[in-house]
């Protein structure tokens, strides 16, 4: 079995601790013989659904929530592509009116 080694530490005087080897053991113990059945318990079998069913009204449901699910997403995606085209636009007059300003002070 698994027994615990106590390693081969020097210590601070020099004095170096060996490492203990256990001795055999001297009585042996017989494994014991168990009276009962061993074999696997029976697995429940079950059936096995091959389609999904439907009804009128979760089919509706159904459409009803991906139709909701898709327009959230493009209205998310709509108003990041106009925040993004409102910032690009206040960049590029940001940079005109200094671009001006620039010559104004150039020419007086």
């Amino acid at each position: 079995m698994l027994q615990p080694r106590i390693p081969v530490n020097p210590l601070p005087t020099g004095i170096v601790t060996p490492l203990v080897q256990p001795t055999a053991p001297t009585t042996t113990v017989e494994p014991m013989s168990c009276r009962h059945d061993h074999t696997p318990a029976p697995v429940p079998v079950v059936p096995a659904r091959t389609t999904v069913q439907l009804t009128p009204g979760s089919a509706i449901a159904l459409a009803a929530g991906g139709g909701a699910v898709v327009l959230v997403v493009g209205a998310v995606l709509v108003s990041m592509l106009l925040a993004v085209a409102i910032t690009g636009v206040s960049v590029a007059v940001c940079a005109v009116v200094l671009k001006s300003l620039m010559n104004q002070e150039r020419k007086h």
